[in-house]
């Protein structure tokens, strides 16, 4: 039976292998609010600490994702005459907090999914981002759109969006802040498939647990290697790799799938014998 915990804007339910972290406050479009937050904080130190879990979904409620910064909590702040609420320190220290726990989803030892239905603007696009695989509804619609307010994309989405995009089309996007439908979206490389919103989540699960399969350590390892190649030299990378491939051969994965293939049997973790591939 899954476990169903809830947060002050959101619930996690771990169901076997697969934990799933919902945004829940649709009345704001699921907005990035501080309680939001905080509760991505609390579900990343539950889940760490659970080998057991072994794939992470994000997605929201209500037709939407993640609509970005809390907008009426930017202008509550504005008004406020206290320096360590309204002052360039007090906005640097609420970044940096969010980035403690970023940091730590974006190096999460375990596949992430991000299933977008709706908007995902701002630190909401920003946020999908961070997943590994990014499944879009239709009616899913991307936008850096700092621009917009007179701000400057954060969340990690002048590190990220670049190298998928690529520089030229990463300015352009956030320079215009623009929206982007689910189609163009797979185009440009970051969602990695799209479908109609009721088979939206069904197919994340799906996904879920076909990765939940795969060998923990060695994925571990890989998706830490692909984080840091791109500021990586050559010879620095092939060092990381001898040193991660010392760990991922003395792992009780790679003993049995060696057995298995001596033996003639086919390998536990086969993805194009998988159903649903």
């Amino acid at each position: 039976m899954a476990e169903i915990t809830s947060g002050r804007e959101s619930t996690l339910r771990v169901d076997g292998p697969i934990a799933e972290f919902t945004h829940q406050r649709p009345q704001t479009r699921n907005a990035m609010s501080m309680a939001l937050r905080e509760d991505y904080a609390c579900m990343l130190q539950r889940i760490t600490g659970d080998l057991s879990i072994r794939v992470l979904i994000l997605t929201g409620t209500g037709g939407s994702f993640c609509s970005g910064g809390d907008i009426k909590g930017m202008r509550s702040r504005l008004d406020q005459a206290d320096p360590d609420v309204h002052s360039p320190d007090a906005t640097r220290r609420r970044l940096q907090e969010s980035h403690r726990w970023l940091n730590q989803l974006h190096d999460l030892d375990l596949p992430v999914i991000a299933a977008v239905d709706g908007a995902a603007y701002g630190a909401g696009f920003a946020l999908a981002l961070q997943a590994d695989f990014v499944l879009a509804s239709t009616e899913a619609a991307f936008a850096m759109s700092f621009a917009r307010m007179g701000a400057v994309p954060d969340y990690g989405a002048l590190h990220i969006l670049p190298r998928i995009v690529g520089l030229a089309r990463a300015k352009e996007l956030m320079l215009t802040g623009r929206r982007v439908g689910a189609h163009e979206a797979q185009a440009l490389g970051f969602v990695h498939a799209v479908h109609e919103p009721p088979a939206l989540l069904p197919a994340a699960r799906s996904l879920a647990a076909r990765l939940a399969q795969g060998p923990r350590e060695a994925a571990a390892l890989t998706k830490s290697l692909l984080n840091r190649s791109f500021e990586t030299d050559y010879g620095a990378m092939c060092a990381f790799e001898a040193y991660a491939q010392g760990l991922a051969l003395h792992t009780p994965y790679h003993a049995a799938a060696t057995a298995r293939f001596v033996s003639g049997e086919r390998p536990s973790y086969d993805w194009d014998a998988m159903p649903g591939h």
